[in-house]
C-alpha cells in the first residue's frame, strides 16, 4: 500500500508503526455554523481510507476534533447573546448529523477543544521549560519559531522567505515578540470571552496547540497518518510539527495527507461572493450519496469542481450502479438453486479480477476515482452475463461482490425495502393475474391507477419492479 506523503512530496510505502494498527488523525471542523461542501471532502475521502484499511484487516484508532473555541464562535455568541458553548455544542450535533447522513462513520475519538485544556497547557509548560516557548507581560505565550531547526519542511517555505514575504504572518502583539514569526500557544482573555485559568493567564488557547495536544492524548508522540486539506499545510500543519516534535524530541506524524481544494463553478468557495454551500444547502436538491459518490469520483488529491452538471452527472452514474443492484435483487427473488449451475463457475469466478483491481487502486494513494471505474466495469460484466446465470445462488454472487466494493467506500447503494399498503400490493398482483390472462387492457388500467397513488411499475425480464415518484 502506498501513500503521497506531503512531507516528502513523493508516495511512499506505508508501514504502520504497530502490526494491524493505524494511528490516524484527522483535523475537524471549527463549528460556528453548519458544515460546507469543502468541510465535507476531507470528512469522505478520508472516511474512505480509513474504511479500506479496516477491510484490509487493520484497527483503526481513528481521532477526528471539533474546534469549539475560536473567534467565530465567540462572534456568532455575542450576536445572539448566548454562552458560546450554546453555539458549538448546537452545530457539533448539526455537524453529526450531517456526517451521518453521508454515511461517515464516527470517529474512535471526537476530542472537543474545550474538554482537552489541561492536556494543552501540559503540552505548553514543557515548551516553555525547553526554552522553545517565552511569555509575554501580558501572559501571552509564543513558540520561538526559530528553536525549531527544521520548520518548513512540511511547506517547504523558508523561515526567512517567510518573514520577508509574509506580511499577514505579523499578527496583533508582534510588538512583545522576539521573531515575527513566532506564534501564539496562548492567549489573554478579553471582555466576554471564554476562558480558561493557567499560570500564565486568564485565556485560553492558540489554534495550532489544539491539535497537538489531543493527537497526543489519544494517539501518542507519534502517529502513523496525519490528514486534512491543503489549505492546512501552512501554517497549521507545520505549527503542529514544530511544537510536538521541539517538545517529544521525536517525529510527529509519519505520513501526511491533504486533499485539494473544492471550487464551485470553477471558482474558489467564498461567502462574501455568494459561491458558497452547505451540506445542508445540496441535500435539500440530492441524496447524500450522490454528493458522497460526487466527491470520491475523483482522487482526493486533485481539485475538485462543483456545479449543477457534474452534480446531475454524478446522480445519473450513481443510478447506474443502483439500478443493476435492483435488478440483481429482482433476479434473485426470481430464481431458485442455493448452488452454482455448471456454466455459471467461471463467470462468477472472472469477477475476482474486478476485486483485485479495486484493492489496488485503493492502495494506490486511495484513488478512489479509479476505484469507482472498476466498480463501473464490473457493473458492465454483470449487465452482461445476467443473461447467462439461472440460479439464485449465481445472481447473489453477483450483488455480493458489488455491495462488498461500494460498501468499502461507504456507498449506500441497495435501496432500503419499503412494504407497500396492502391495497396497493393486492393491485399488483392483480394485474400480474391480468397479464398472465392476456387481460392488458385491465393491466393496463391497474398501471394507471398505481401511477395516481404514486407506484410506478416496471416490467423487466426479471419480473415486476416498482418504485414511488
Amino acid at each position: 500500500m502506498k501513500i503521497y506523503n506531503t512531507l516528502n512530496k513523493r508516495k511512499e510505502e506505508f508501514f504502520p508503526q504497530r502490526v494491524g494498527h493505524v494511528s490516524m488523525y484527522v483535523c475537524g471542523p471549527t463549528v460556528y455554523n453548519l458544515i460546507h461542501i469543502g468541510n465535507a471532502r476531507p470528512m469522505i475521502v478520508f472516511d474512505a481510507f480509513r474504511r479500506f484499511l479496516e477491510y484490509k484487516g487493520l484497527e483503526v484508532n481513528y481521532v477526528s476534533n471539533f474546534t469549539d473555541v475560536d473567534d467565530k464562535i465567540i462572534k456568532k455568541a455575542q450576536e445572539e447573546g448566548v454562552d458560546p458553548t450554546v453555539i458549538s455544542e448546537r452545530y457539533i450535533e448539526e455537524c453529526k448529523k450531517d456526517m451521518e447522513a453521508l454515511n461517515i462513520k464516527p470517529a474512535t475519538v471526537h476530542p472537543k477543544a474545550t474538554e482537552e485544556i489541561p492536556e494543552m497547557l501540559a503540552l505548553i509548560d514543557e515548551l516553555v521549560l525547553k526554552n522553545h516557548a517565552y511569555v509575554a507581560k501580558d501572559g501571552t505565550v509564543y513558540f520561538r519559531t526559530r528553536s525549531f531547526k527544521e520548520y518548513g519542511k512540511l511547506s517547504h517555505k523558508n523561515l526567512d522567505d517567510l518573514e520577508a514575504g509574509n506580511r499577514e504572518l505579523l499578527v496583533s502583539g508582534e510588538d512583545q515578540k522576539e521573531d515575527p514569526l513566532d506564534f501564539v500557544l496562548w492567549k489573554p482573555k478579553k471582555d466576554g470571552e471564554p476562558y480558561w485559568d493557567s499560570f500564565y493567564c486568564q485565556g485560553r488557547p492558540g489554534w495550532h496547540i489544539e491539535c497537538s495536544a489531543m493527537s497526543r492524548k489519544y494517539l501518542g508522540e507519534t502517529i502513523d497518518i496525519h490528514a486534512g486539506g491543503e489549505d492546512l499545510i501552512f501554517p497549521h500543519h507545520e505549527n503542529e510539527i514544530a511544537q510536538s516534535e521541539a517538545c517529544t524530541g521525536t517525529t510527529f506524524a509519519r505520513y501526511w495527507m491533504h486533499n485539494a481544494f473544492l471550487n464551485i463553478d470553477n471558482k474558489k468557495m467564498s461567502k462574501s461572493t455568494g459561491n458558497f454551500f452547505t451540506v445542508r444547502d445540496i441535500l435539500r436538491r440530492y441524496e447524500p450519496m450522490v454528493l458522497r459518490f460526487f466527491m470520491l469520483s475523483a482522487h482526493y488529491r486533485s481539485p475538485l469542481n462543483f456545479s449543477d452538471e457534474l452534480m446531475e452527472s454524478a446522480k445519473n452514474s450513481f443510478d447506474r450502479i443502483r439500478t443493476c443492484v435492483d435488478k440483481l435483487t429482482n433476479a434473485i427473488n426470481m430464481s431458485e438453486g442455493t448452488m452454482l449451475a455448471r456454466n455459471e463457475y467461471a463467470i462468477v469466478e472472472k469477477m475476482s479480477q474486478f476485486k483485485m483491481d479495486f484493492e489496488e487502486a485503493m492502495g494506490d494513494d486511495n484513488n478512489t476515482a479509479t476505484a469507482i471505474s472498476v466498480i463501473f466495469e464490473l457493473v458492465k460484466y454483470i449487465n452482461i452475463n445476467m443473461i447467462e446465470m439461472s440460479t439464485k445462488e449465481g445472481f447473489k454472487r453477483m450483488k455480493d461482490m458489488l455491495l462488498l466494493l461500494c460498501d468499502i467506500l461507504g456507498l449506500i447503494v441497495e435501496k432500503k425495502e419499503e412494504v407497500l399498503d396492502e391495497d396497493i400490493e393486492k393491485l399488483i398482483e392483480e394485474r400480474k393475474k391480468a397479464r398472465a390472462d392476456k387481460n392488458f387492457a385491465r393491466a393496463d388500467e391497474i398501471r394507471k391507477q398505481l401511477l395516481d397513488m404514486g407506484i410506478v411499475l416496471e416490467d423487466t425480464r426479471e419480473g415486476v419492479t416498482w418504485k414511488r415518484v
